[in-house]
């Protein structure tokens, strides 16, 4: 049921208008409408603080520039479908009238700049953790022993205990080399910017009891 404002220009009209927003974000539904232009625009000017709902829809709704405000979904419907009797906005000189009746708006064009800023931020931050991708590698390691009497089992188990953020160790198998050797083939994904392979395969030969040299078998980014 469409509410009976009156006249928005007086204090009843604005204190219907306050007690009709008591619980509602905007004129109609959940975001803003051309509704609420209609009776922003109705309005004409801040209200007083003492009526705070009206005061937090107005400051939200003038938060918005006027082609933003225009972009606004909705059909624009009619003062009367409010109720609204008189006052209601039309004349630039009723306008000028209440601005200089209601004193200095430029405590509400404050609020009004800090509740854009605050969308603006908002949209920035969602966007920049959007856009943010985590670049990694996928790495096969060739770790050779120094004979065949080494402790592959051992030296894998060395190899694991290497542990740091963005470092991940994955699936290994042993390859046949000559003589009777293996080698252990390992696999792990690193963060780039987190985990140097320079630095991996210098840790891996600090196990000198049973590495004898690290070798990249392939690389590839994902």
């Amino acid at each position: 049921m469409s509410p009976s404002l009156g006249d928005l220009k007086s204090d009843s009209g604005r204190k219907n208008l306050n007690q009709y927003l008591e619980d509602r974000s905007y004129v109609e539904g959940y975001t803003p409408s051309q509704s609420d232009v209609l009776l922003f625009d109705a309005l004409g000017s801040a209200p007083d603080k003492k009526y705070p709902h009206l005061s937090r829809w107005y400051t939200q709704i003038k938060s918005y520039n006027a082609n933003e405000r225009k972009a606004f979904t909705g059909v624009k419907k009619s003062l009367a479908d409010y109720g609204v009797t008189s006052g209601g906005g039309d004349s630039k000189a009723d306008n000028d009238d209440d601005f200089e009746l209601f004193g200095s708006d430029d405590e509400v064009d404050e609020e009004a700049e800090k509740a854009k800023a605050e969308r603006v931020k908002a949209y920035q931050e969602k966007k920049s953790k959007k856009a943010a991708v985590i670049a990694k590698s996928n790495v096969i390691l060739d770790v050779k022993p120094w004979d065949d009497e080494t402790d592959m089992k051992a030296m894998e188990a060395n190899v694991r205990t290497i542990s740091c953020d963005g470092l991940v160790w994955g699936v290994s198998k042993l390859v046949p080399l000559a003589y009777g050797i293996h080698k252990l083939q390992i696999v792990c994904v690193v963060e780039d910017e987190k985990v140097s392979i320079d630095w991996l395969t210098e840790e891996i030969e600090k196990f000198e009891d049973f590495v004898q040299s690290v070798d990249i078998a392939a690389f590839q980014k994902i």
